[in-house]
């Protein structure tokens, strides 16, 4: 079909290339910033593949709904749900994951992409306990790369409109910090400066 794209080419020749920010945000392990993120998320989408396909899944605790066990593993517990089993059935299967998390109020999305494994250890299970409650079982992620998303898809659906969220840090502390390590100071991000920049910038580009 003339209409349709069939190779990457077409597709990147429809949009521009991507900045030096959204590329500098992505981190090969857990840095203490986007640990402040995830550790305040209570709610995350759990994506999977697998022999029959790909799933779809959300994931919520009253507590941070992962936990952090060093920079490169993350621990999510499998607490009860509907008993199909398809996100940990692909785990079985495949192992590759991606999680993004989110936090009321706040408009970027914190992602994670790795491999995983499902645990039934003891130690590991003991860690979730709750009122004498254990989970079936642990999903162990192996972190390959943890970023943050840009904040448009949240602002345009208003999602969290008229509700205020902790205080974490910013996208601009991020990239401030990814940077902070760059010879030259000009390929260092200053956190003011971007989130100056960006507030006058996103008002203009959310379509």
């Amino acid at each position: 079909m003339a209409d349709q794209i069939t190779a990457v080419s077409q597709l990147e020749a429809l949009y521009d290339r991507p900045s030096r920010n959204s590329l500098v945000k992505v981190a090969q392990h857990i840095t203490p910033e986007y640990r402040a993120w995830i550790g305040a998320s209570r709610f995350c989408i759990l994506s999977t593949v697998g022999a029959d396909g790909t799933d779809g899944s959300p994931r919520g605790d009253e507590d941070p709904v992962a936990w952090i066990q060093d920079p490169q593993t993350l621990l999510m517990p499998d607490w009860r749900g509907n008993n199909r089993l398809d996100s940990l059935r692909n785990i079985v299967e495949d192992g590759r994951v991606s999680l993004m998390f989110m936090v009321p109020g706040k408009s970027n999305v914190v992602r994670i992409n790795g491999q995983a494994h499902l645990s039934v250890s003891a130690a590991h299970l003991a860690m979730f306990e709750r009122k004498g409650q254990l989970p079936r079982c642990v999903m162990v992620v192996s972190v390959s790369e943890v970023y943050g998303q840009c904040a448009r898809a949240i602002i345009r659906s208003g999602l969290w409109d008229g509700q205020a969220g902790p205080d974490l840090p910013s996208m601009g502390d991020i990239l401030q910090a990814q940077t902070a390590g760059e010879a030259e100071q000009s390929a260092r991000i200053d956190s003011a400066a971007y989130e100056k920049d960006w507030r006058a910038r996103v008002t203009k580009s959310l379509w």
